[in-house]
């Protein structure tokens, strides 16, 4: 039994509080080092990291924020044949936009970019507006689109044990 508590009393002879210190430092520092390698954003317009770049990037960045949010607009084009079968789709293009809130149709409408058939239309099928380009300044540079909000698309990173019953969209029609 002496042999035991003399080993044991070395041991901790050997880790004493400057160790301790020692070890605890390097940890944060490791810690710390990890995380700022792995949250450093390039904020470079080829590489979107946050939402604040889509934001800053949209031409009318305030009534976007006020009406509606931005977002990052997709065009592309796809292409289907039949005999052989093959589906082939174009490089998407894509640039800053803005999806507007459906109370906030009237800023379209001032602005002559719709019409009250298209705002209609768009009502009718319970989707909103989505446009690119600039609004205030209105030259011929603006697309507005009457978009469908997917509330099927899901999160696949959560967990989906238990979730069943059709899916949200099927009660709009």
């Amino acid at each position: 039994m002496p042999e035991q508590s003399s080993s044991k009393s070395s041991f901790f002879a050997a880790i004493n509080y400057g160790t301790i210190a020692v070890m605890s430092a390097i940890l944060i520092l490791g810690i710390g080092l990890g995380i700022a390698f792995s949250s450093t954003a390039n904020f470079s317009p080829e590489s979107v990291a946050s939402r604040e770049v889509i934001d800053r990037s949209v031409p009318n960045a305030e009534l976007c924020a006020q009406y509606g949010a931005s977002a990052i607009t997709m065009d592309t084009r796809a292409y289907m044949t039949l005999s052989p079968f093959s589906v082939y789709i174009s490089r998407p293009t894509m640039q800053p936009g803005c999806v507007l809130r459906s109370s906030n149709w009237s800023i379209l409408e001032k602005a002559n970019l719709v019409t009250s058939q298209e705002v209609n239309e768009c009502r009718k099928r319970l989707n909103t507006f989505g446009f690119t380009g600039d609004v205030e300044r209105g030259d011929g540079n603006v697309k507005v689109s009457c978009i469908y909000q997917n509330d099927a698309s899901q999160n696949l990173f959560l967990d989906q044990t238990g979730a069943g019953g059709t899916p949200k969209e099927s009660d709009r029609f």
